[in-house]
């Protein structure tokens, strides 16, 4: 008997005969009495879906299938209803490829969906007409004077010195929106002195070295620099001419920035200062104001200044807000009295009226100022305690509010005025002429 060790088998069979299990038949079934059954075939691999015929499997094949022999597929036929309805989309180009080429080749055999087509693009036309895509020049000032109006200002600025902040602003836009050449416009300046009307030629840079140092007065007494330098005279015509004389080459655009940074300092000076610096006397030489007030009047010479630009350079340019306007207004009324009694002096206005009682206020012109910004006031003529003496009123004169400023500014002489006057004729014409000899340069 043969062990595993000497190549023998446990169940007594020879080494090379199989195993007794695979020699046992299983049990038939009663199909198995019959022939037996042919093997099935084993099916055939499914060639892969990218298969070329003749490639094996896996393998990439040599070319890609010619697509192109495919041939293209027949646009549909639309009935002539359905082309109609696509007239409206073809005019506003919304239809596809296919749609435009079907709509394209109805209308040219069928002559009313042509006419309509005709029809509908004209209509299209009409929704994209063409322009002037140029701006309003009169827009910006527009936009600018309701911003001002509307929109409250980051810096809490004073009341007082708003006409001020709101007419450099002005300003400011019309020198941006002029061109460089612009600065060497022509500019003919005009003011009222010795009963006479006086001119003096200058240019847009000009007027801007004028302005800047005329305000340079307000800068000082503030403590702040002044463009005219230490020892500068305080008259502002004197200012003005040092300025021009000592000006070489003469002023251009490059005196924009420096106005305006002045004129930036000046707000936020005042606006952080607190209340009292509203009182602090500005010295012009012959004459002071008070802070306030000296703002006012520079505000008042930004406008008029501003006109004279604006005329040269064919700038639409409006007068200041109706408050603004009325507060300008208000400072020469108060002025007026001063101004009439310094023509007295030099003999170019008729005499006060002795008091026929003591404790009398004098006499007064009712000056009326209509339009935006006008109002009411009293002119004293012999006492400044006659102001909104209404009872001693001897006459009255009526101005625009527009005409009385340039009436003040010089611009127009009190003769040329469009006022409406009724009362003493003399003490008319003395309130007139003080008002003119308030302009200077």
């Amino acid at each position: 008997m043969t062990g595993p060790l000497d190549g023998g088998s446990h169940d007594g069979r020879e080494p090379d005969e199989p195993p007794l299990f695979l020699r046992i038949p299983g049990p038939r079934t009663a199909g198995d009495d019959l022939d037996p059954p042919e093997p099935e075939p084993e099916p055939e691999p499914e060639p892969e879906r990218d298969q070329m015929p003749g490639q094996m499997p896996g393998q990439m094949p040599d070319r890609m299938p010619d697509q192109a022999t495919e041939p293209a597929p027949e646009p549909p036929l639309l009935s002539h209803k359905v082309l109609k309805s696509l007239l409206g989309a073809w005019a506003l180009s919304a239809c596809s490829t296919a749609e435009t080429g079907l709509v394209e080749d109805h209308l040219t055999e069928c002559a009313p969906c042509a006419g309509e087509a005709l029809r509908l693009r004209d209509a299209v036309g009409l929704l994209h007409a063409e322009g002037n895509l140029d701006l309003d020049p009169r827009l910006r000032s527009r936009v600018l004077e309701e911003c001002l109006g509307r929109r409250p200002a980051r810096v809490p600025v004073p009341g007082w010195a708003a006409p001020y902040d709101a007419e450099t602003a002005r300003l400011d836009a019309l020198l941006r929106d002029i061109g460089s050449q612009d600065w060497h416009a022509p500019v003919r300046l005009q003011w009222f002195a010795d009963d006479r009307t006086t001119f003096r030629k200058t240019t847009v840079a000009g007027v801007m070295g004028h302005l800047m140092t005329v305000d340079g007065v307000v800068a000082a007494a503030l403590g702040l620099e002044d463009p005219v330098g230490q020892g500068a005279p305080v008259d502002p015509t004197d200012r003005t001419e040092t300025f021009w004389r000592s000006a070489a080459p003469p002023p251009t655009r490059a005196l924009h920035e420096p106005w305006r940074e002045q004129s930036h300092a000046l707000i936020r000076t005042v606006s952080f200062a607190g209340r009292g610096v509203a009182e602090l006397s500005v010295t012009y030489g012959e004459f002071a104001l008070p802070l306030r007030d000296a703002l006012l009047e520079r505000a008042f010479e930004c406008w008029i200044h501003g006109t004279d630009i604006a005329e040269a350079v064919a700038y639409p340019y409006r007068p200041p807000s109706g408050p603004h306007l009325h507060s300008m207004i208000d400072l020469g009324a108060r002025l007026l009295p001063g101004a009439l009694a310094l023509r007295r002096r030099a003999g170019l206005a008729g005499p006060a009226r002795q008091l026929v009682a003591a404790g009398s206020p004098g006499r007064s012109l009712h000056l009326l100022v209509e339009g935006a910004g006008g109002g009411d006031w009293y002119i004293p003529l012999d006492s400044p305690a006659a102001v909104g003496c209404r009872e001693l009123s001897v006459g009255q004169v009526a101005l625009d509010a527009v005409e009385f400023c340039q009436v003040v500014a010089g611009r127009v002489s009190p003769e040329d005025a469009a006022a409406g006057q009724d009362g003493d004729r003399e003490a008319i014409r003395d309130v007139l002429f003080a008002a003119a000899a308030m302009s200077r340069l």
